[in-house]
């Protein structure tokens, strides 16, 4: 393992909850060639011992030996792993009686283990591991403990990490105890899952469409993540989970809580299970009744009452309530009101309660109840949820919590829990493909929650599950200690995944891989990308700067998956390379389809029909990568598994329309220069605070060669190039050499010529000498990344805070905690404040810009506050309801990321001022300030920040100025 730098799971490693202190020698698990037997008491949980079996076959994986696996103790043994759960092991109770096992912190808890060598413990043996839970699944988790630390990765089977071979393996000898959760439930819902279908069925098992062998391996990756609670797939093209009845049996063999989503009530799939049972009971007249409670309660009573005894015997969560078939709304025709839907369904709970106690008994928890979408306005307008049911919470489907309980709701008996997307199919748009939540945005919302009490359940949709293996481990991690990761070090989390998937020498570099994919995702998920999203005349073309990110990016991940042994290739594909490269494609050929029909507007020849082919050429690249992780990684383990366009579920825009011109044996002179579609009526702005760099774009209007010259006004302006003969078009790239330009406001020119035609660009330069402390105002604005305040003030129990790799910039700010009053008058002297220097050269009346991260309270507000100086204060208010559907502010904020929020300053005098933000709800997070001074073009992006003497020293040379190559 030292070859590549991958370390075992340690305890330096290991999150609080799990607590390591040295009982002396490491054990030997594998020794001279021998391995050291396993012993499960055949009278423990078949959950325990299956998972012991696990254990047996990680140690085989490491050494190539495999050890025994006993359900007798042995007469005489130098060394034995004991493995036994509390209350169902004599061997374990028998130590802990004799104060030989301290189980302290574990026995009576939630899934708590301890592992720990015990000297002598039995008879004839003379040294033991003993792994002991205080449950099934404490146990079980204690075994894949112990295999994470011998080097097998959660991720083994599911990202093809290898296991590193070893001839000799120990384990600290501990006591390492793993206490239990911060959330009780923890697990996923697969969904929207036709790809892996197709997989599944090409692949494991070609006469289902998601059966028992695909579900094995599930419930174990999700034992191995320390989840332990599952919503099996559900649509259409999907076999239902009951159908195959080994899948409930196989779930409860392996310790999985199987539940179902928010349209399947008492484990009921009713895209597959509502028409036959309807059509063999049916109506008076001999028709299929429809499933509505107002017109067949007894008919979808009884539906719902053979699920619950024919699947009492398993550990199960029942969901309670109603809602149409396959995620449609709920069907009420005789009750057409809402107060009338709300009695409807209470009647419906209380059937279903009685249902349960009749059928499953006590045994029947946790039951839930989901008020998703049209359910959450019913139970805000007084449906009853008994208080032992658990409130599921959704977001919004884009990882914004719509509300969160009150005080009432957070003492409930029954708890509260979440129901939370990393992946989504709907309004306004979906993303189903990559992994493109932005953790830092999880770890804000999953932090949020858990403030407001939020504890029982955390279940989180991910799709396919495959192409989600970050987020999810990210989610299990925060559900299981929420928290060991703060508002600073979520990108540790990354550096260590990272770490142990590829080794610890390659963690920090993939962790900013990461970090930076997911930054560049926050200003656009691939999945969202659309015709003229960015700009390409702009801020230095604002696209070309985001595609040469992303060029950067793909560069520095294929970097390091070459210094990574052959045997990681697959996996560093999988996790680190496809996603980034996916992305940039996706990036890529639509930038490319823009430029296109910008040369058409422009009347380009020869440069048109290039964009076209550019365009396409990324669209062909982009299937060529998918076919490769497809086809050719892991010997095309994963046929299937990633589609970006499968069937039945849009998951990425496809190729975009391109036009091409007919050849034309002429050719011309055309110029555009930056801020400009065509020609250079905006002039190029120059400063020598921001040190900017300016393109002309200069092109042929046709498709014979054409000869053409650059010259510039002024020695201290230089160009990338002076001309040349060109078919296509060159973008020819201006500079001030600030040395040589003498102080003030200064005009000066490039002049283009070629095919009888002259062409001026103008040019303004200021060169200032003056020593700044502030954000400097230049090119008519002023744009601030929030995390870069001068000043910060804590009032009232709350504050600002930094979070890094939140946002678009590297890190957001965020009024905590989320759980303080609104502030709601009285800011200078209430109300947490940051204060951000800028220094006005211009007067008047600006609109400033506050750019929102969404969130959400749906009985509540989204607001925050600005003033400059000592001006009155004003407070904007922010979207707080999700609609749920295509077009409005809602769909607009989702798809974009952010929510801009404008408000008026007045600049009376130049100098120096100080722009003012007040927190007026908690919670609410601010990526980005900009002032518009005059001019400033509508742009997706903000502009470039500004100048400042700390934080943005060389604005004018920051990385990602460039276009990609033509």
């Amino acid at each position: 393992m030292a070859a590549v730098g991958v370390a075992p799971l340690l305890p330096a490693v290991l999150p609080p909850t799990a607590r390591a202190a040295s009982s002396g020698a490491d054990f030997p698990l594998v020794r001279g060639g021998a391995a050291v037997d396993i012993f499960v008491d055949a009278a423990d949980d078949p959950a325990v011992i299956r998972a012991a079996g696990d254990l047996q076959a990680d140690v085989e994986r490491v050494t190539g030996v495999r050890p025994q696996l006993r359900h007798a103790l042995p007469e005489r043994a130098a060394l034995l792993v004991l493995v036994g759960t509390l209350g169902a092991s004599p061997v374990v109770d028998r130590l802990v009686a004799e104060r030989r096992l301290d189980v302290s912190g574990v026995k009576g808890r939630w899934e708590a283990s301890v592992t720990q060598v015990v000297n002598r413990p039995l008879p004839g043996v003379d040294r033991a591991l003993v792994i002991a839970g205080s449950d099934r699944r404490g146990t079980i988790y204690g075994i894949y403990d112990t295999s994470e630390r011998i080097g097998v990765s959660p991720w083994y089977w599911w990202a093809d990490v290898p296991v590193e071979h070893r001839d000799t393996l120990t384990v600290p000898a501990g006591p390492l105890k793993r206490y239990e959760p911060s959330v009780r439930y923890r697990g996923v819902f697969i969904n929207d899952e036709q790809n892996l279908t197709t997989w599944s069925r090409r692949t494991q098992e070609p006469d289902k469409n998601i059966g028992p062998e695909t579900y094995k391996r599930v419930f174990e990756l999700l034992l191995r993540l320390k989840a332990n609670y599952l919503w099996p797939a559900m649509h259409p093209y999907s076999d239902f989970f009951n159908k195959h009845r080994e899948n409930p049996e196989l779930a409860d063999r392996y310790g999985i809580v199987v539940g179902s989503s928010h349209p399947e009530a008492l484990l009921r799939n009713g895209v597959h299970e509502w028409e036959p049972w309807a059509k063999e009971h049916p109506g008076a007249d001999g028709t299929p009744p429809v499933y509505d409670y107002t017109v067949n309660p007894g008919v979808i009573s009884d539906y719902w009452r053979a699920r619950a005894r024919q699947n009492a015997a398993y550990e199960s969560s029942w969901t309670l309530g109603m809602r149409g078939l396959h995620d449609s709304a709920l069907e009420t025709k005789y009750a057409t009101t809402v107060p009338e839907k709300v009695v409807v369904m209470n009647d419906i709970i209380a059937d279903q309660r009685r249902i349960l106690a009749e059928e499953v008994g006590t045994a029947a928890e946790p039951q839930i109840f989901i008020p998703y979408k049209e359910v959450l306005e019913l139970y805000n307008a007084g449906v009853r949820v008994p208080e032992d049911v658990t409130l599921i919470w959704p977001d919004d489907n884009h990882g914004n919590m719509r509300q969160l309980p009150n005080d009432a709701e957070r003492v409930r008996p029954g708890g509260n829990g979440i129901y939370y997307h990393l992946s989504y199919w709907g309004r306004p748009r979906s993303y189903l493909w990559l992994d493109t939540t932005q953790l830092s945005k999880v770890w804000q919302e999953l932090r949020r929650v858990y403030e407001h009490g939020v504890d029982r359940m955390w279940i989180f949709n991910v799709g396919d599950l495959k192409s989600i293996e970050t987020g999810l481990a990210f989610s299990m991690d925060m559900a299981w200690d929420v928290d060991r990761w703060d508002a600073d070090h979520v990108e540790d989390f990354l550096a260590e995944w990272a770490g142990r998937q590829f080794g610890q020498r390659h963690g920090r570099e993939i962790a900013a891989i990461r970090t930076e994919y997911y930054r560049l995702a926050a200003e656009r998920r691939p999945e969202f990308i659309d015709r003229a999203m960015f700009s390409v005349v702009h801020h230095g073309d604002e696209a070309g700067r985001r595609l040469a990110a992303y060029e950067r990016l793909l560069e520095r991940a294929r970097t390091t998956g070459a210094k990574l042994p052959e045997s990681y290739r697959d996996a560093f594909y999988e996790l680190v390379e496809y996603p980034v490269h996916g992305a940039y494609l996706m990036n890529l050929k639509y930038y490319w389809a823009d430029r296109n029909a910008l040369a058409l507007r422009q009347g380009r020849g020869a440069g048109t029909n290039r964009f076209a082919d550019l365009a396409e050429a990324a669209h062909a690249a982009e299937a060529a990568i998918t076919k490769r992780y497809n086809t050719e990684v892991a010997g095309g383990k994963w046929d299937g598994i990633v589609n970006p366009y499968p069937s039945q579920i849009p998951k990425a825009p496809g190729r975009p329309a391109v036009t091409r011109v007919a050849r034309q044996e002429t050719s011309g002179l055309g110029v555009a220069a930056e801020g400009n579609e065509t020609g250079a009526e905006r002039p190029l702005s120059f400063s020598s605070y921001t040190r900017d760099r300016r393109f002309v774009d200069v092109f042929n209007t046709g498709f014979l060669a054409v000869d053409w010259a650059a010259e510039a006004g002024h020695p201290w302006v230089r160009l990338s190039s002076a001309g040349g003969s060109m078919t296509e078009q060159t973008r020819v790239w201006v500079e001030i050499d600030w040395a040589r330009v003498p102080e003030g406001a200064h005009e000066s020119a490039v002049v283009l010529t070629g095919a009888g035609q002259r062409v001026e660009v103008p040019l303004r330069v200021v060169s200032e000498r003056e020593r700044a402390r502030a954000f400097v105002e230049a090119h008519g604005y002023v744009s601030i990344d929030a995390g870069h305040f001068d000043r910060r003030v804590a009032r009232g129990g709350a504050r600002w805070r930094t979070v890094r790799g939140l946002g678009r910039r590297t890190g957001a700010v965020e009024a905590v905690p989320s759980t303080a009053a609104p502030v709601t008058g009285d800011f200078p002297s209430r109300a947490p404040e940051l204060g951000y220097r800028v220094r006005f050269t211009s007067t008047g009346s600006f609109p400033v810009t506050v750019f929102r991260l969404p969130s959400l309270d749906e009985r509540g507000q989204r607001r925050v506050a600005v003033a400059l100086d000592d001006q009155p204060v004003t407070v904007l208010s922010g979207q707080a309801v999700a609609t749920g559907n295509r077009g409005d502010a809602w769909a607009r904020n989702v798809e974009e990321g952010i929510e801009k929020l404008t408000a008026t300053v007045t600049v009376t005098e130049p100098g120096e001022h100080v722009l003012r933000l007040f927190m007026v709800d908690a919670a609410i997070a601010v990526d980005q300030i900009v002032i518009d001074t005059g001019g400033l073009p509508a742009t997706y992006l903000a502009p470039p920040e500004s100048y400042h003497p700390v934080f943005n020293r060389d604005p004018g040379y920051a990385p990602g100025v460039d276009a990609p190559a033509q």
